[in-house]
């Protein structure tokens, strides 16, 4: 019996029936729990002690009076009963696949190897320069160039959008990876680790923009596991707090919170920064107001004020966050409300910062005009959301991020009872002159 005994882990037909499969991917484990108690004879006390949690907390989770959210508890809950890391949007657990085993699986699932190349000719000259560079053998010089070559890439990404940067980051990380297995000095290849981290979560990111999002968990998965063997913490918020985002976007927000909510635990756990807290709880306020959770929405944007004007007097915080000023702050705000449905608040929020912000950070502004113009439409001004939406499409025409024009595409829709105002009329023009 499976209660009783060494544990052997759930019956394979369990594992494969739809409704579980279900209930894995909501993270419901109230229904996992009850399904593994009814289908594999294995009582509350034994999941209780096979998943690291108390009797009285399994007996609430079963009786839906309380969830489990926190990545790690969940990590205990799939390595305990057995649940394969992939059905619960986690990356493979360690006893699914040998260290080498996954490496060759994300290798196969990542894009093919002939993809790189598509960026452009730009993107392969500057591919086929770094690659130059060592012939093979890895120089503190090749490092530097490597370096300087992603820190070009995140700022095309920031000015143009990040699809079309794809095949280059791609091409950068297998040549990093292939540098990882010569001979080189132990500093030397612990910075090609954290480089292959970095340019995983910049493929992911990429692939992301262009709503490509399986390829882009498999990336954000790889940067993951890269930044936790590093033992990098401030990294691996930044990785989880990015999967938030997406979840977000994906409509898991119940995952989306509870990947937030385990970046802000791994900080805590090291060096915390004021300012890397900020953005992990603003993206936290975006999950909930995807739940329409409004008390849960306004405490994450209540923290993450709180946690910005410490930030000011904190230490120097890490690179990969200085990006969130108090514009971002404010903008972010703005969006957290409008996804809650609190448009009036939203709007002055948004407009501000989208006047504050840099001309030259298109993706940023179109992405930001499209929430202007939900605001604006929430409250019936359908002149003012046309205009903004119209901003937004201009801006989206110009860069090549199917992210932002999928807004764009959904704002239209919405516009579908007034097809006849001539607001709309004349975005609808402008939108088939932009997109065709």
């Amino acid at each position: 019996m499976a209660g009783t005994g060494e544990w052997g882990g759930l019956p394979a037909e369990l594992v494969a029936e739809a409704g579980f499969r279900s209930a894995c991917r909501d993270r419901d484990f109230g229904r996992i729990f009850r399904m593994v108690q009814a289908r594999a004879g294995v009582y509350p006390s034994r999941i209780a002690r096979l998943c690291e949690l108390t009797p009285s907390r399994v007996g609430e989770v079963m009786a839906g009076r309380r969830r489990l959210a926190h990545i790690e508890v969940i990590e205990r809950v799939a390595d305990g009963l057995r649940i394969p890391g992939a059905l619960l949007g986690l990356a493979h657990r360690p006893w699914e696949i040998p260290v080498t085993a996954e490496v060759r699986v994300r290798e196969a699932e990542a894009p093919a190897a002939a993809e790189v190349g598509e960026g452009g000719e730009g993107a392969d000259a500057g591919l086929a320069d770094v690659l130059a560079l060592a012939d093979g053998q890895i120089t503190r010089s090749t490092l530097v160039a490597l370096e300087s070559s992603v820190q070009d890439y995140w700022q095309r990404d920031d000015r143009h959008g990040g699809a079309s940067l794809r095949p280059a980051v791609v091409g950068h990380l297998r040549y990093v990876t292939d540098l990882m297995g010569g001979s080189c000095s132990e500093a030397l290849l612990r910075d090609l680790r954290v480089l292959a981290a970095e340019l995983a979560r910049l493929a992911a990111w990429a692939y992301f923009d262009a709503r490509q999002f399986s390829t882009a968990r498999i990336y954000f998965r790889q940067a993951l596991a890269t930044a936790r063997a590093l033992e990098d913490r401030s990294f691996t918020a930044n990785v989880l707090s990015c999967m938030s985002l997406q979840a977000t976007y994906e409509g898991a927000a119940t995952q989306a919170v509870a990947l937030a909510c385990a970046a802000q635990d791994t900080v805590r756990r090291g060096v915390e920064s004021p300012l890397v807290m900020a953005m992990l709880q603003i993206r936290e306020a975006f999950a909930h107001a995807a739940l329409r959770d409004a008390a849960a929405c306004h405490d994450a944007i209540g923290r993450a004020n709180s946690a910005f004007s410490r930030a000011r007097q904190a230490e120097e915080a890490p690179a990969w966050v200085r990006y969130f000023d108090e514009t971002k702050l404010l903008v972010d705000t703005g969006i957290a409300l409008a996804r809650l449905g609190e448009a009036p608040r939203a709007e002055p929020l948004i407009a501000e910062g989208l006047r504050r912000e840099r001309a030259e950070q298109q993706r940023g502004r179109a992405f930001h005009a499209f929430w202007l113009a939900s605001a604006q439409f929430q409250q019936g001004k359908l002149d003012q959301a046309c205009d903004s939406a119209t901003l937004a499409l201009d801006l989206a025409s110009a860069i090549d991020s199917p992210r932002v024009a999928g807004h764009v595409r959904d704002f239209h829709r919405r516009l579908a009872p007034y097809a006849g105002a001539a607001p709309v009329v004349a975005f609808e023009a402008r939108m088939r002159a932009a997109f065709g």
